[in-house]
């Protein structure tokens, strides 16, 4: 039988994974709580005629399709893509890009903040002897990974810039991802360089990238350094939501025996 590896992070009330503004809310209805709401649909029913006067258990959730584990459609970077087609949204994407070969570039050894070049991501192919094929999912795994949960996770790992994107882009990349906050460089560090410099074509250059060529990205990935370099399948469709800029995903790796 195939080995699974899940490689989604949780939704949880606890587990610092945003900042405060983006985090999401669950509200937890137990099955004696919610026995009201069960006997209230059918009249001269009351609770105490349930088992043992229990009803469902329910859970209210306040979150953005950017929290948790998700994929970034065409549509969230820009209105346009592919030199001025209409950007697609969530629902739009063709399934087939979610469930591809994958392989992983492993930048861990990268700084905070690094913005990755093409020529890394050729040296890094090279290294583990692989030959990118059209529509293979790229995941790159960064030192954010081990940040998962603290303070710091929003701020740590390298970053996927405009040159190196579209690098992936031209090699027949459509759906990429990391396991850190965002796949672009953290805001933190892209601030202080565009402070530095003035130069505006510094921020969110990565996802802008998707203006030249329509992509995909999966932010928020977890446990990619369990994951061998390729010889694997990531399966990670996304909640179908109309016209939206994200959808969530139970991303899983599937190894072969």
């Amino acid at each position: 039988m195939s080995k699974l590896i899940d490689i989604s992070i949780t939704l949880d009330n606890e587990t610092v994974v945003d900042p405060p503004t983006m985090r999401p809310s669950i509200v937890y209805t137990t099955h004696k709580e919610s026995a009201k709401d069960v006997v209230a649909s059918f009249p001269g029913m009351t609770e105490d005629r349930l088992p043992e006067g229990l009803g469902w258990a329910v859970e209210t959730i306040t979150l953005s399709t950017h929290n948790g584990t998700h994929i970034d459609a065409p549509w969230h970077y820009h209105p346009t893509m592919d030199h001025g087609k209409r950007a697609i949204a969530i629902d739009e994407v063709p399934l087939k890009w979610f469930m591809q070969p994958g392989v992983k570039l492993d930048f861990r050894h990268l700084p905070d903040g690094h913005v990755v070049t093409p020529a890394e991501i050729d040296t890094e192919l090279a290294r583990i002897g692989h030959v990118l094929k059209p529509l293979e999912i790229v995941l790159i795994n960064t030192r954010a990974g081990e940040r998962y949960g603290h303070p710091d996770y929003i701020h740590s790992g390298c970053g996927m810039g405009r040159d190196a994107t579209l690098h992936l882009a031209y090699k027949g990349a459509r759906v990429v991802g990391t396991d850190g906050w965002s796949w672009d460089a953290p805001f933190s560090h892209t601030a202080k360089r565009f402070a530095e410099t003035d130069d505006a074509s510094l921020i969110w250059e990565g996802h802008k990238a998707g203006r030249d060529v329509g992509y995909c990205q999966i932010e928020k990935l977890h446990n990619l350094e369990q994951l061998p370099a390729d010889g694997f399948t990531v399966v990670c469709f996304p909640a179908k939501i109309r016209a939206a800029s994200a959808g969530w995903t139970r991303a899983v790796a599937i190894l072969p025996d």
